[in-house]
């Protein structure tokens, strides 16, 4: 952490869901790309091992990737891939592998093999890909196999995941007649397509999308020098850091135009009383110690990993925060409405948990150890509310690894960032 006159600048890690959609492409670009300021953690790594068992040549130098692209797509060894923990990884490789003429198998943790991806695999088979779970229907491990030929068309349920639909968009290029998809309902997580959308066209895809279709052109991936942007998801701990304890931040290099939809995490801090402004060094955050925080009712569905961290945020406000729309994130890396609530009621925290989010109301607040459920969202907003409460412990602090593995060590950079202390 640096500091500009009074104000502290903060360095958050590149954006995880922006660098696995940039490792995709670059995998198979028609030539060789460079992504600078990669996300560090598994998941990352995950992704580089992966592709470098499909045969893609793969250097990195610090936070900095040279993918050599050239996917060999008529390969037909079979290959094993392992995603770990990652559900993002697992759902973007299942969705490579089905390009491929032999088999891919992928694969993953315990935890992992728990989370659902029946409806991305029954859309890969609805297009013409072999797809085989060998131990549970829906389930990791599942070998995919490109077929004879590929349909054009598909609907999808867009109260499904935003990953299973980005994942057929990025590998749409290479079918015969590119692939047109209906979304059908209300669409969940719009601001991923968006992103995948805005990766896609920087390696040079033609793709479009309307309030309920998205279209994309047949056609290759151009290789690239690509740079990532911070990671606004990342960026929402520093910032409920300033929420809770006052003092004044700024989030070097993002910009209220990010290619993330969590940057409007900064909205609803906003609307709880904290100032946020867009400078040239990033986005500032500020709250004066006297200015009491506000409760507020809000829809999160388009911000929702930001949900934990907001719900600690809510923890120290005067009034009560309502959450709505996020019933999806109960199949998580946690069930993040239910294991949240969970966690929070040992501190002594009331919150009311619906199906499709949670209620907090402030209330006095002791210390507790808080179980992390695998969840690395989890365990960094638990950390947060050590700021304020006294023997607060995170149980498992690794779990951190999946996307900032420093982050408790820059942690100590920023929890002092307030000169007005509690």
């Amino acid at each position: 952490m640096t500091e500009a006159g009074d104000d502290k600048i903060l360095k958050v890690p590149g954006s995880k869901s922006i660098t696995n959609r940039a490792l995709i492409c670059a995998a198979l670009a028609n030539s060789k790309s460079v992504i600078s300021n990669c996300a560090p953690g598994d998941d990352t790594q995950a992704m580089l091992d992966s592709l470098q068992a499909l045969g893609i040549v793969v250097t990195k130098i610090n936070n900095t990737v040279t993918i050599g692209g050239g996917l060999n797509l008529e390969d037909t060894k079979s290959v094993i891939l392992q995603a770990r923990l990652a559900g993002t990884t697992s759902r973007f490789l299942t969705a490579l592998g089905a390009l491929r003429v032999g088999q891919t198998t992928i694969d993953g943790d315990a935890p992992l093999r728990r989370r659902p991806m029946a409806d991305l695999h029954h859309a890969l088979s609805s297009l013409g890909v072999a797809v085989a779970c060998s131990q549970v229907a829906g389930h990791l491990p599942v070998t995919v196999q490109r077929g004879s030929s590929w349909q054009a068309r598909i609907a999808i349920d867009s109260a499904t995941s935003s990953q299973f639909t980005s994942a057929l968009m990025m590998i749409a290029p290479y079918m015969t007649d590119g692939l047109e998809i209906e979304l059908r309902g209300e669409i969940v997580s719009r601001g991923y397509l968006d992103m995948t959308i805005g990766v896609m066209r920087a390696f040079g895809a033609k793709t479009e999308m309307t309030e309920n279709a998205i279209w994309v052109s047949p056609g290759e991936y151009c290789g690239v020098s690509f740079e990532v942007e911070p990671d606004a998801s990342s960026a929402s701990y520093p910032s409920a850091a300033v929420a809770i304890t006052g003092g004044s931040l700024t989030i070097a290099g993002l910009t209220r135009n990010s290619l993330q939809r969590d940057v409007e995490f900064f909205d609803a801090l906003s609307l709880m009383g904290c100032g946020v402004r867009q400078t040239r060094s990033g986005i500032q955050i500020t709250r004066d110690k006297n200015t009491q925080l506000r409760g507020i009712e809000i829809d999160m569905s388009q911000i929702s990993d930001c949900v934990p961290t907001l719900a600690v945020v809510a923890l120290f406000a005067e009034s009560p925060t309502k959450i709505t729309g996020v019933s999806f994130i109960r199949a998580k890396e946690s069930d993040r409405i239910g294991d949240l609530a969970t966690e929070l009621r040992k501190l002594g925290a009331n919150i009311d948990e619906h199906q499709d989010g949670l209620t907090i109301t402030p209330t006095p607040l002791v210390g507790a150890s808080l179980a992390t459920h695998h969840d690395h969202r989890l365990a960094m907003a638990f950390a947060l509310i050590g700021l304020r409460v006294d023997g607060v412990v995170v149980q498992n602090p690794e779990v951190v690894s999946k996307s900032w593995p420093d982050y408790f060590e820059d942690f100590k950079n920023f929890k002092n960032q307030s000169q007005e202390s509690y």
